[in-house]
C-alpha cells in the first residue's frame, strides 16, 4: 500500500489557498479537504483562520455565486437552493440573503420558460398525467408550490 504523504501547515496552506482561489468554496468543503490532507484538527483550525482572514473563504460570497450559477446553470427554484446550501451548513440568514439576490422578474421568466418548453416536449397524451408531470418536474427542482401550481394551471387547464 502506498504512503500517504503529509504535508506541513504551510504546504497544506498554500494548497489550500489555491484551492479556494480556484473556486469559491463553503467551510465545509474546506475542512473535507483538510482532512483528505490528513491534516490534525489544530492544523485545520489554523488553516481555517488563515484562509478566512486572508479573504479566501467567505460564506456569504460562496452562498450568493453557487445562488447565481445554479439558477441561472439549472434552473433550481428557491426551495432546492435553499436545500443544497443547507446541506453545506451554510447558516439560514446567508441563505435568506444569497436568495434575495434573485431578480424576481427573472426568476418568473425562468420558471415560465421551463414550464412552457416541458410541456411542448412532454410526449405524454393524457392532459391529467402530463399536468402532473410538469408538477412533479417543476417541485423536484426546487420551485415553490404555489407557484408551480399556478403555472400548471395555466398552461394545462
Amino acid at each position: 500500500m502506498p504512503e500517504k504523504k503529509s504535508y506541513t501547515v504551510a504546504e497544506a496552506t498554500r494548497r489550500l489557498e489555491h484551492y479556494c482561489a480556484y473556486q469559491e468554496r463553503c467551510h465545509k468543503e474546506v475542512r473535507e479537504k483538510l482532512r483528505d490532507l490528513h491534516m490534525i484538527p489544530e492544523a485545520i483550525d489554523h488553516i481555517m483562520v488563515h484562509l478566512i482572514n486572508h479573504n479566501y473563504l467567505n460564506e456569504t460570497r460562496f452562498a450568493k455565486a453557487f445562488v447565481s450559477g445554479k439558477f441561472k446553470m439549472k434552473a433550481w427554484g428557491k426551495r432546492r437552493l435553499s436545500a443544497e446550501l443547507l446541506k453545506k451548513d451554510i447558516s439560514k440568514s446567508i441563505i435568506n440573503e444569497a436568495i434575495l439576490t434573485l431578480d424576481d422578474a427573472l426568476y418568473l421568466d425562468t420558471l415560465d420558460r421551463l414550464a412552457k418548453k416541458y410541456v411542448t416536449t412532454s410526449t405524454e397524451n393524457n392532459t391529467l398525467k402530463k399536468k402532473k408531470k410538469l408538477i412533479d418536474y417543476l417541485l423536484y427542482r426546487g420551485w415553490e408550490s404555489h407557484l408551480v401550481y399556478d403555472k400548471a394551471k395555466e398552461l394545462m387547464d
